[in-house]
């Protein structure tokens, strides 16, 4: 049961990361000083005061350069390979009780992937929503993917099985919407 609810907790942070690159580490660090997260002994660092500053300060320059208008979209871009490591890292930073091989195996394709998967979606609704409302609305965007990233975070700390079970739902949605736009009769249109 513990070994689940590791993994659990480590692709909601991940997916988190997929919404803020540090915000997740930064409720880490937190957590995990508050006594209320065990990291794996290699990822200690995480909960040294330097990391905590660092996450802090990171975490509020990501979140303020996103209110900028098309540096957002730039962010994005550039956002979604590091998103995916942070997720790696994530992972692999909470997941316990396993060998080596498991642990980097399921960090990098479920924490990768996961991060990868919401940044992607993140990254698409921003271009449409700058093509859509020339900018205007992204920070409404912004908005969402910063209090995603916070509730994500803090759910995983909390409750990890019911965080997989959110991340998974909002995965089934951008399948599904995704999906809905490339019907035979559209793509051969």
């Amino acid at each position: 049961m513990a070994i689940l609810l590791s993994v659990c907790l480590g692709l909601g942070l991940s997916a988190a990361c997929g919404f803020r690159i540090f915000i997740p580490f930064l409720v880490m660090s937190v957590a995990s000083r508050a006594g209320h997260l065990d990291l794996s002994s290699r990822f200690d660092w995480i909960a040294s005061d330097a990391a905590l500053i660092t996450f802090g300060v990171a975490a509020a320059v990501e979140i303020a350069a996103y209110y900028v208008p098309w540096v957002d979209n730039v962010l994005d871009t550039a956002s979604t390979p590091v998103a995916v490591i942070a997720g790696i890292i994530a992972t692999a930073a909470t997941v316990q009780d396993m060998s080596p091989l498991m642990t980097w195996t399921l960090a990098v394709i479920g924490g990768g992937g996961v991060a990868g998967v919401i940044q992607t979606g993140t990254a698409l609704l921003r271009g449409a929503s700058s093509v859509m409302t020339a900018g205007f609305g992204n920070p409404i965007l912004s908005t969402a993917e910063a209090g995603g990233a916070v509730g994500l975070a803090s759910l995983a700390v909390v409750l990890p099985v019911l965080a997989v079970l959110v991340v998974l739902t909002l995965i089934l949605k951008m399948a599904l919407r995704t999906g809905s736009r490339l019907t035979p009769e559209k793509v051969n249109a």
